[in-house]
C-alpha cells in the first residue's frame, strides 16, 4: 500500500513540474546578461514563478530567418540590435508589439518604440585603452588611427559597422555629414582608405567579451569596445581601462518576440515587466547603459551617471548609428568590406 501511495504521489507531481514555464531568451551575454539578469530576469522569474534560459549569439537575424522560415521557433524573446530590430520587423520575423505593453508611450525617448520592438536600454561603441601603459593619453577619435603618435595594435569589431563611420570621422567628416558620404561610391571607397591606413595593425573581434581580455593581455594599445563591457571590467574587476568618448556611436538595443514563438504570452509579461518606469531603470545598477524612459532617469543611482552614453560631457561628439541607412545598405557595404578584408 505505501509503495502504491508513493507511485500515485509521483504520478501526481508530473504535471505540476511539467506546466512550469521557461522563457526562452537570446541576448549578446557576458556582462550585458549578467546585468539583465539582477535587474530583470531573476525578479521576473521569482515573480512569475518561470524559469529564464538564456542562449547567447553576435547578433544579426541568419538564425531568426532560418527558425522561422523552418517553423521551429525556440527562442520566445530576442535581444536586437537596430538595423536588426528594422530588418526583422520588416520581413515579418518579429510579432507586432501590443503598444498596451508599455504604458504611455510618449515617456520612451523618441525613437526608441517600434511596431515590433521597445528599446531596452541606450549603449555605445566607444574605444579604450590601459591608462597604466600610455603615457600620452589619447582624446579624439582621430587619435585611434594615429600610430605613430600613439603606437600598437588596434582592436575593431569585424564588421563595417562603427568601422567605417570612425574612419570618415577621422579623415575629418563632421558627425552630422557621415551617412551622406557614406552612402555614395566615393565616400565608401575613402572610409575604406582610410582604415586602410591601420590595416596592418588591427586585431578583428566578434564577442563583445573580447575587447576588454585584448587590453587586459596587452594584444592591443587601443581596441573598439561596448561602453558597458569596459565599465564593468573598470568597476568589478579594477582594470585600469579608460574610455574615450568622442566619436561615440551610440543606439538602442531592443526587445522583440519572434514570429512563432512558443510562449508568447509568457514574453509579452517580460517586455511588460522590464519595460515599466519602475523597473527598466535598474539595469544601470550593474552596467553604464541609460535607461530610454524619460521618467525613469530621475530614479537612477548619481553615481553612475558620469558614466552613461547620456551624460553631456561623454555626449559632445557622438552619433546615433543610423539604423535605416544599415537596414537597407548592410549587405552591399559588406560584401565590399569583406573584399577589402581579403585583400
Amino acid at each position: 500500500m505505501a509503495a502504491l501511495l508513493a507511485a500515485g504521489c509521483a504520478l501526481l507531481a508530473v504535471p505540476a513540474a511539467a506546466q512550469e514555464k521557461t522563457l526562452n531568451i537570446v541576448d549578446y551575454g557576458g556582462a550585458f546578461e549578467a546585468a539583465a539578469d539582477k535587474a530583470w530576469f531573476k525578479p521576473f522569474a521569482a515573480a512569475q514563478g518561470v524559469k529564464i534560459a538564456t542562449e547567447q549569439y553576435d547578433g544579426g537575424v541568419a538564425k531568426l530567418r532560418a527558425m522561422v522560415q523552418a517553423g521551429n521557433t525556440t527562442w520566445d524573446l530576442i535581444d536586437l540590435e537596430t538595423n536588426d530590430a528594422i530588418t526583422a520587423c520588416d520581413e515579418g520575423l518579429l510579432q507586432k508589439l501590443n503598444p498596451a505593453l508599455l504604458g504611455d508611450p510618449s515617456d520612451f525617448i523618441k525613437g526608441a518604440v517600434l511596431p515590433c520592438a521597445v528599446s531596452s536600454m541606450i549603449w555605445s561603441t566607444v574605444f579604450a585603452y590601459d591608462a597604466s601603459k600610455m603615457q600620452t593619453k589619447p582624446t579624439t577619435i582621430a587619435d585611434f588611427f594615429d600610430t605613430q603618435t600613439f603606437p600598437g595594435k588596434r582592436g575593431l569589431r569585424k564588421s563595417p559597422k562603427v568601422s567605417l563611420e570612425w574612419a570618415l570621422m577621422a579623415d575629418g567628416v563632421p558627425a552630422g555629414e557621415i551617412y551622406k558620404v557614406l552612402a555614395t561610391d566615393a565616400g565608401l571607397k575613402r572610409a575604406l582608405a582610410k582604415l586602410s591606413t591601420i590595416k596592418d595593425r588591427i586585431v578583428w573581434w566578434e564577442a563583445g567579451s573580447q575587447p576588454p581580455q585584448l587590453l587586459a593581455d596587452g594584444a592591443v594599445a587601443m581596441t573598439m569596445a561596448y561602453n558597458g563591457r569596459i565599465y564593468d571590467a573598470q568597476k568589478k574587476e579594477n582594470k585600469p581601462f579608460a574610455i574615450v568618448w568622442d566619436g561615440q556611436i551610440y543606439d538602442y538595443e531592443w526587445w522583440g518576440i519572434p514570429a512563432g514563438a512558443k510562449d508568447k504570452d509568457l514574453a509579452e509579461n517580460f517586455i511588460k515587466y522590464a519595460s515599466a518606469k519602475d523597473n527598466i531603470w535598474k539595469l544601470s545598477n550593474f552596467i553604464a547603459y541609460a535607461s530610454p524612459r524619460k521618467s525613469s532617469v530621475e530614479m537612477m543611482n548619481k553615481d553612475v551617471l558620469p558614466d552613461m552614453p547620456t551624460a553631456p560631457n561623454n555626449f559632445k561628439n557622438g552619433l546615433q548609428i543610423n539604423a535605416e541607412f544599415w537596414a537597407d545598405h548592410y549587405d552591399s557595404i559588406n560584401s565590399r568590406f569583406m573584399t577589402w578584408l581579403g585583400q
